[in-house]
């Protein structure tokens, strides 16, 4: 029987779990590709540290050494950083070898450069654990997108930032103690600041927004809100309301422009995303035909994420390169017909001056300056810089009012 050889670059939570994954489903994937598939070399960075690896594969520290193997059909990837990632990727598809990676930050700034190189050299490319773990949502893009006209995508892309979200509501922290509870729990870097700011969310955004729309906004102009401003005060708050802030990364596309943003926002109980809880990841996906979808299930971890890098493996062996790429800019969906910027719902905090432009509504008064309005999004800002203590978020969905009347009467 013929052999499928992988080399494997980088041997932390993610290759490792790959690694050991291909051991435990051996007889699987030699059932689905009809040959047997052996883990050849993995790439490390200290060849001092013990790993349970058996002795047969060649465990280096250089590139070239896995370039210049004798047989090599797939490349995994799965180190931190941008470089020189992109780098070994590049050369393994220039050597022939299909390539698959969970790298979000890298793939968010040469993904198309890798999907056109590996077009010229006829590989493919599999990325579905650059984004949401274990969810499948690259692929379900893919399908959708054969007819489907997308039409937004809004996710929860970052488990750390709504594990953080659910501590502070279920268990009444403050925001640093439900950090540090995250990082206790392994959930979060010992500098957060990419997940707590939104960075991650934003790169695997990005992503997304090539497959299902061609193309990405330009990166400068995408709103990006981290959650430290969140305090227990407020979240408490808006509990009552029966609201819930979730970290969301959005992008939607009209006739006019490409959006998108990735910022903490407030969901009442008939969004999909509001029973979103701990370091769970889900994507809503809103398209013509099919209507709204919803893939919910962990975004990280060891064999979550092996899973997704798995079924990248039967993909890229099954060889499938015209399916496999972002959409040109003009094979993208028509787009949807633009409307003028509408009045939104949004939560004011911070608001002791109710002095303000008449275009802006205070419809509800929460409690001591806690408003709801009405208004658009330019206003709202506009506000917030005559105000340096107002902060504000946007409510998706029905508020409870008769908690605001309840509150007020007392």
């Amino acid at each position: 029987m013929s052999v499928i050889k992988v080399a494997i670059l980088g041997f932390g939570t993610v290759g490792e779990g790959f690694y050991q994954t291909i051991q435990s489903h051996a007889e699987e994937l030699t059932a689905v590709l009809g040959k047997k598939v052996e883990v050849a070399a993995i790439l490390i960075k200290n060849k001092q540290k013990e790993r349970d690896i058996d002795k047969d594969v060649l465990v280096t520290t250089e590139f070239a050494d896995i370039l210049n193997l004798p047989q090599l059909d797939v490349v995994v990837e799965a180190i931190v950083g941008k470089d020189p990632t992109y780098i070994f990727l590049k050369k393994a598809i220039e050597r022939g070898c299909h390539i698959i990676t969970a790298n979000k930050e890298m793939f968010a700034h040469y993904g198309q450069e890798l999907l056109e190189l590996a077009k010229v050299h006829h590989v493919s490319v599999g990325y579905e654990a650059t984004v949401a773990g274990g969810i499948p949502v690259i692929q379900t893009l893919r399908q959708l997108l054969n007819v489907n006209r997308v039409q937004q995508v809004q996710g929860i892309l970052n488990g750390t930032s709504n594990f953080i979200l659910t501590e502070m509501r279920e268990k009444k922290l403050s925001f640093d103690q439900a950090l540090l509870a995250a990082q206790e729990n392994g959930f979060a870097e010992a500098d957060p600041t990419n997940d707590i700011e939104g960075y991650d969310a934003f790169y695997k955004a990005m992503i997304l927004s090539r497959l299902a729309f061609g193309e990405e906004p330009n990166w400068h102009a995408v709103e990006r809100l981290g959650i430290t401003s969140i305090t227990k005060e407020l979240i408490d708050t808006t509990e009552r309301l029966g609201l819930r802030f979730k970290h969301i990364a959005s992008i939607s596309k009209s006739s006019h422009q490409l959006k998108a943003s990735v910022k903490p926002v407030l969901v009442g109980n008939e969004h999909p995303l509001y029973h979103v809880e701990g370091v769970q990841n889900a994507v809503n996906i809103s398209s013509d035909i099919v209507g709204q979808i919803t893939l919910q299930g962990p975004g990280a971890g060891m064999f979550p994420t092996a899973s997704a890098v798995i079924e990248d493996l039967v993909y890229v062996c099954q060889n499938r390169p015209e399916s496999q790429g972002f959409l040109s800019t003009t094979e993208a969906n028509i787009a949807i017909q633009g409307q003028a910027q509408k009045e939104e719902t949004w939560l004011l905090a911070g608001l002791f001056n109710n002095v303000i432009d008449p275009s802006i509504k205070l419809i509800e008064h929460v409690e001591d300056g806690t408003w709801i309005a009405k208004g658009k999004k330019e206003e709202i800002e506009e506000l917030s810089t005559q105000n340096n203590e107002l902060i504000f978020f946007p409510i998706i969905g029905e508020y409870e009012k008769e908690q605001i009347s309840a509150r007020v009467a007392l």
